[in-house]
């Protein structure tokens, strides 16, 4: 039985969702709402500056996005309870605008008629459930889980990392540094932001910055509540970013023993969401990778065997996008 998707919030996540959905088994978009016309839309799915143009034929005009002859419906409707969810037959909407992340939002989508709704951002408050793919998706209820998160592409990242090192070694506290590709939330000339750094041009500057992927890791690993704290820095790159989690373990270790532990899981329980790569890769090498975190072994380090420092990259777009289409595939 085919998925029916809506994607609310046609940006970077909401065009590569629809993309990579294209090409995905069981899983149909149905309909995009977007405050943007149909003509733009179709110009900014198929040309993109990071993965490329897109090998389909694109029209957009009169609210409707053909993709090989194939017509998918376009709305600008500001609310969501509004949307013509139960016209369409929604089975899932991705909320990819970024706006709606509390439940009593979210829940104006379950209003217009879609059975289930999955935010691609951190939740704001209590949800029916937030899910990483590949620590704990399989908790997932479509009786119990309506409004859920998938969190952030950090969170993506630092989660499979993290459970491996709890499960193995005993995390006992921990930080995150995520040096992270700028995002559209930043200014690209100097100018007025409610965060000042984020104000400052992103092309020509390295920015602190927050993150909440560490405050909600322990919604996702209950153990680790409290137990990690981290900062993001955003840099002067389009897309490709990189994971610094130190941590202290409760059991002694190498860094041998460490690189197993992860190699153990990209091989099994984690595979296709961790992979380990001994090779000098930089962050260009990343864009179009679909793992949510790639190990860059050779950097792995320990000190006193107990003070460990992983490094993991992740295309922050990319991957984060395939891991919003694995979820929704699990919603049916």
């Amino acid at each position: 039985m085919i998925m029916r998707i809506g994607i609310n919030g046609f940006g970077r996540i909401g065009r590569n969702v629809f993309r990579i959905a294209q090409e995905y088994d069981g899983v149909e978009v149905v309909h995009i709402n977007d405050l943007t016309d149909a003509a733009t839309l179709a110009s900014l799915l198929q040309y993109d500056s990071t993965y490329g143009r897109w090998q389909h034929t694109v029209r957009g005009e009169n609210g409707v996005l053909t993709i090989n002859g194939k017509e998918v419906s376009v709305t600008g409707e500001k609310d969501p309870s509004q949307l013509p969810w139960d016209d369409k037959n929604v089975d899932v909407v991705l909320e990819a605008t970024g706006m709606f992340r509390t439940r009593d939002n979210a829940e104006m989508h379950l209003s217009a008629g879609a059975k289930r709704v999955l935010i691609s951002a951190p939740g704001k408050g209590d949800l029916d459930g937030d899910f990483i793919i590949g620590v704990n998706e399989r908790d997932y209820n479509k009786e119990q889980h309506h409004v859920i998160s998938i969190g952030s592409c950090t969170t993506n990242c630092l989660a499979p990392v993290a459970k491996v090192l709890h499960d193995e070694f005993g995390i006992q506290l921990g930080l995150i540094n995520t040096v992270h590709a700028y995002t559209s939330s930043q200014n690209l000339m100097d100018g007025p932001h409610k965060k000042l750094r984020r104000g400052r041009s992103a092309s020509e500057n390295i920015v602190p910055t927050t993150t909440g992927a560490a405050a909600m890791i322990g919604k996702i690993i209950p153990d680790l509540d409290g137990k990690l704290n981290g900062i993001a820095v955003r840099v002067p790159v389009k897309c490709g970013s990189l994971l610094d989690l130190t941590c202290t373990l409760e059991r002694e270790v190498d860094v041998q023993q460490v690189n197993a532990a992860l190699q153990q899981y990209a091989e099994g329980a984690m595979k296709g969401i961790l992979v380990v790569d001994d090779g000098p890769l930089v962050s260009s090498d990343i864009i179009g990778t679909e793992a949510s975190a790639i190990i860059s072994t050779r950097d792995t380090q320990v000190m006193g065997g107990h003070l460990v420092k992983v490094l993991a990259w992740y295309d922050n777009e990319w991957a984060f996008s395939h891991r919003c289409v694995d979820m929704m595939a699990r919603m049916r």
